[in-house]
């Protein structure tokens, strides 16, 4: 196995090196992403003028990376939640017994161990704040920095805090495996879901344009501004699904039990 891998480590290295030729010269104004071909602009100075009229929507990251690059985008999604079904499928056990990785819980109320009162109270205190702040990045998203995969890393991280400040049973009581599943795949089918919508509207995969004939009080412009929020909702909810699982799996070595 190992001289498979030198082997197809090697053969991929010179497939990617024998491609740097074509490359256009580093500064080059008159390359495709630099210069455009007459009257016709280039990509990059398409996006800065026209994204906006196009769109509705300020933040040219977002319009680009889920309208314009709408298909590379959702593919992303699906390399996330592919990652965290991998990685639940190498570690996870169902049988055995359970070896705990550190002491029994403590208990972090008032009442409880003192030497974690301070985590335990600011962690309750913070963790509402850091979901609520989440959820604005993904809702604002299209308007100013953020979107999907900023807000579900924040909202992930969230019910990380959780399981970190008391223990992983307190975060899966919140965000049980049942739930983090369904909800990756979910992710994946609200953004997969608008571009079948289009379809069935007789447009492309992903063509947004149309979608204002099933969107209430919108016309083809807003339909892509609305759009690109609903498929941001769904990057998100992959995003903290497998953020959380890769950390649970991770943390206790497949069991989601103890943790760390």
């Amino acid at each position: 196995m190992k001289w498979f891998g030198l082997i197809a480590t090697v053969f991929t290295g010179i497939l990617l090196l024998s491609a740097v030729p074509d490359f256009a010269k580093f500064g080059d104004p008159n390359s495709p992403a630099n210069g455009g071909v007459g009257d016709t602009p280039s990509v990059s100075q398409y996006f800065i003028t026209d994204t906006y009229k196009d769109t509705k929507v300020p933040n040219l990251v977002t319009a680009v990376l889920a309208d314009y690059r709408g298909y590379d985008t959702m593919f992303e999604t699906v390399v996330i939640f592919a990652a965290g079904i991998a990685i639940f499928s190498i570690l996870r056990t169902f049988s055995g017994p359970v070896v705990p990785s550190h002491p029994p819980t403590v208990d972090t109320s008032v009442n409880g161990d003192h030497q974690r009162i301070i985590i335990g109270m600011t962690c309750r205190m913070i963790i509402p704040i850091i979901q609520l702040f989440a959820l604005y990045v993904v809702a604002h998203g299209h308007h100013s920095p953020g979107g999907g995969f900023q807000g579900g890393v924040i909202l992930g991280a969230s019910f990380i805090l959780v399981a970190l400040a008391k223990d992983l049973n307190a975060a899966l009581g919140r965000f049980s495996e049942k739930r983090y599943l369904a909800l990756g795949s979910i992710g994946v089918i609200i953004y997969a879901g608008f571009g079948l919508a289009a379809q069935a509207l007789q447009r492309n995969f992903l063509d947004y344009e149309i979608l204002h004939k099933i969107m209430p009080a919108t016309d083809p412009i807003m339909a892509r501004s609305h759009s690109m929020l609903g498929v941001e909702v769904g990057v998100a909810f992959t995003v903290t699904a497998i953020m959380f699982a890769i950390y649970a799996n991770l943390s206790s070595k497949g069991r989601l039990e103890q943790g760390l």
